[in-house]
């Protein structure tokens, strides 16, 4: 009877191992997408959603620093041709906990510096959200012509301190990275 218990138990572990809940196969994905002129430029604001973990959580409060990369590009539509592309940027967030001081130390490179949070929930939003980032001047857009952003965020590989990253080696687990997420600019 204990070996049928046992084979039971390894069936429904090998069936969760292979084939996870609905709830740890959400998709990170963005939300809240404008594409607005701001001061004479065509300037963007998002939101990745479900793109933390509570391994990643977990991994973050113990201060392993974590950084998310957003690729962002500015097509123009070109008919019967390849689409030309206008711009193409790189944004990095990156947060890391300080355990002494109990703060959350967030940097980005649209900004020189670091924004310090007390609070986990605010830096989670500070690293992912994309807030105005500027794209091209209004002046360089045709008037007529057809236009859209495409973007993508993705979790860097995390580095861990030498002898962790064969013990740890669960932690590609709570690697995401978005599909390309494509949105129409209206310009008139």
């Amino acid at each position: 009877m204990t070996a049928l218990i046992k084979k039971g138990l390894l069936y429904i572990l090998i069936l969760n191992l292979a084939f996870p809940s609905a709830a740890s196969a959400r998709k990170a994905g963005f939300a809240d997408v404008l594409i607005t002129e701001n001061r004479g430029e065509i300037t963007l604001y998002a939101r990745v959603t479900d793109c933390f973990t509570r391994d990643m959580e977990r991994a973050i409060l113990s201060g392993v620093p974590t950084t998310f990369t957003f690729f962002i590009e500015l097509y123009q539509d070109v008919p019967y041709l390849w689409d030309k592309k206008l711009v193409s940027k790189t944004v990095k967030h990156t947060v890391k906990f300080d355990s002494i001081k109990k703060i959350f130390l967030f940097t980005t490179t649209r900004k020189k510096g670091s924004e310090q949070f007390t609070n986990f929930e605010h830096a989670k939003r500070a690293m992912s959200e994309l807030n105005g980032v500027n794209l091209i001047p209004v002046s360089a857009l045709k008037q007529g012509n057809s236009y859209y952003v495409r973007m993508k965020a993705k979790l860097d590989k995390i580095h861990l301190p030498w002898g962790l990253e064969s013990v740890l080696f669960f932690v590609s687990l709570w690697d995401f990275e978005t599909n390309w997420y494509e949105q129409r600019v209206n310009y008139p």
